[in-house]
């Protein structure tokens, strides 16, 4: 593969798979674009060196260097990488050459991560529907008869309570009628000034027990996007990140392009990670964590990381969790050109 010329080297960096050249020797020859970005290495520091000093999973280093493999074809399933997860293709040559291979999961994971949102947003408007069948009946009754006792109490000091019954009620019943149902006040949005907003009201209450770090991309222009409803949801994940018993938590942003999962047509997207070294989510939850009614604290609703993939999902985003060492990472996606 020495020979490769420089014109077949450019039509390997069209390639959206990771090619990756080993000579019998062990060292790496070639290398494209796409394998760059999956292992997170520029082939200037590749090339010429033995496959031991990249950082690749054990099984891949292995079948590369299995001298007996020869004149074969091994797929290894969902290798974890630096850049992320990847299926990874080894094929030996008689010579004892090796063509690695490095397909990205990311459409795949992308596409199971839109499966489950649906599910999840789905079963929010199915709880909402039953929510308000279930609730509102007798809430009328006491609204009802806070009513008649207003109406009939002689005590000023009664009837403000009743009065106060009533409008509880009502609120209630306002807060019933918008659940699983947002309506978005779009507006033209400094993105970091939402985040800043979260952070304030999180620092007030956690600041003291909480480092909070700030890596922010600052090519990052205005959104199109509903103010309250995202500040809502950068809020949520800062609270829950306190929590769960964070010392450091990281808000990160970045431009993440080929994004077009989120919507028919979009090719960037805005990446918002909250990153913390919290007690993380307990394992039996993690396939269940966007849910409604899905908490592991005693005190939780499970209604906070469900409504806020429901608004994730209005501004055609999505919500994602990754699991850390220790700790968590929720990951907010919104199109670059976020709002309807």
């Amino acid at each position: 593969m020495a020979e490769f010329g420089k014109q077949h080297e450019n039509v390997l960096d069209l390639l959206e798979t990771g090619v990756v050249w080993i000579g019998a020797d062990g060292r790496v020859d070639t290398m494209n674009s796409a394998a760059e970005q999956a292992l997170m290495l520029s082939r200037d520091r590749a090339l010429g060196r033995q496959l031991d000093a990249l950082a690749v999973p054990a099984p891949v280093r292995e079948a590369v260097l299995n001298s007996d493999a020869q004149d074969s074809i091994l797929c290894l399933r969902e290798q974890r990488l630096d850049g992320g997860l990847f299926d990874c293709t080894v094929r030996k040559t008689r010579q004892g050459d090796c063509l690695l291979e490095i397909h990205s999961l990311e459409w795949e994971q992308n596409r199971r991560r839109l499966q489950q949102r649906e599910i999840q947003t789905g079963m929010l408007g199915l709880l909402s529907r039953n929510l308000g069948h279930e609730v509102r009946n007798p809430l009328g009754g006491i609204r009802g008869a806070a009513q008649m006792l207003a109406d009939e109490l002689e005590s000023d000091e009664l009837k403000t309570l009743a009065r106060l019954i009533m409008r509880e009620s009502d609120r209630i019943d306002e807060l019933i009628s918008r659940f699983g149902q947002p309506e978005l006040q779009i507006s033209h949005c400094d993105m970091y000034q939402l985040i800043q907003e979260a952070l304030d009201v999180a620092r007030a209450e956690f600041g003291e027990n909480v480092e909070f770090e700030r890596d922010y991309d600052p090519s990052i222009p205005p959104l199109n996007v509903d103010a309250g409803a995202i500040r809502q949801v950068v809020l949520n994940l800062l609270r829950n990140a306190c929590q769960a018993g964070a010392g450091h938590i990281r808000i990160r942003t970045r431009v993440k392009h080929g994004s077009a999962f989120l919507r028919p047509g979009q090719t960037s997207a805005i990446r918002l990670d909250v990153d913390d070294d919290g007690s993380g989510v307990p394992e039996s939850l993690r396939s269940l964590l966007f849910l409604p009614l899905v908490t592991g604290r005693r005190d939780g609703t499970g209604l906070g990381l469900s409504l806020s993939q429901q608004i994730a999902s209005v501004h055609d985003g999505m919500l994602t969790f990754e699991p850390l060492q220790p700790g968590s990472r929720f990951s907010l996606f919104l199109p670059l050109d976020s709002g309807k």
